[in-house]
């Protein structure tokens, strides 16, 4: 199993469609197409074409949810009693595939997010996983094929009773089934965009 952000584990999604960013794929504007997935069509495209993967974006918030996530996933298993067994980057097809933050039992997921504190502050409010995290978590049920999945946003500078908001999401197979239509369409675009534009390097 290649561990998240590790070289193998960025080798293994070259070139593939990966659940975090579905979100980009189903995104649209009231003209159509929207920025975010034209860019993600062009870096998907491009790691084809070269074989190297598109350097990540990073910035500070990001470093902290990279780096408090482990401390998150421990709080979740004291405070849960749920045993989470890490995974590796997983395809559903050639093209397709998700890195869960963990697999709970037979039939459960597990994904951490450990944002901002406004942001955290109004999951908690809310009392839900924000939307904008639709797409990740219905994608990786869809992919891994299992029941339902728990989600998790953690700010350890709360209070502690507040550090940790937790929910369950169950299968949304409507929206399933609307997202694996929009990312077989991007795939399929994505690989006639690469088979013409190698024709042309060839020709």
């Amino acid at each position: 199993m290649s561990i998240q952000g590790s070289p193998q584990w960025l080798a293994e999604r070259c070139g593939k469609v990966t659940a975090s960013r579905f979100k980009d794929i189903i995104a649209k504007t009231k003209t159509g197409v929207s920025a975010s997935r034209k860019n993600y069509m062009a870096e998907k495209v491009l790691e084809l074409l070269t074989g190297n993967v598109a350097e990540s974006y990073t910035n500070a918030a990001m470093e902290w949810g990279t780096a408090t996530e482990p401390e998150a996933r421990q709080i979740f298993e004291a405070e849960t009693g749920f045993i989470v067994e890490e995974q590796g980057f997983i395809l559903l097809n050639d093209s397709v595939g998700c890195s869960p933050d963990g697999f709970i039992g037979l039939d459960e997921g597990l994904e951490i997010k450990c944002p901002n504190s406004a942001t955290h502050l109004e999951t908690l409010l809310a009392g839900e996983m924000p939307s904008t995290h639709d797409g990740q978590v219905q994608g990786s049920l869809w992919i891994t094929g299992r029941k339902r999945w728990h989600f998790v946003s953690y700010d350890p500078r709360f209070p502690e009773p507040l550090r940790l908001f937790h929910c369950v999401i169950e299968r949304d197979e409507k929206y399933i089934a609307m997202l694996a239509g929009e990312v077989e369409m991007f795939v399929t675009e994505m690989l006639d965009t690469v088979k013409q534009l190698r024709s042309r390097l060839n020709g």
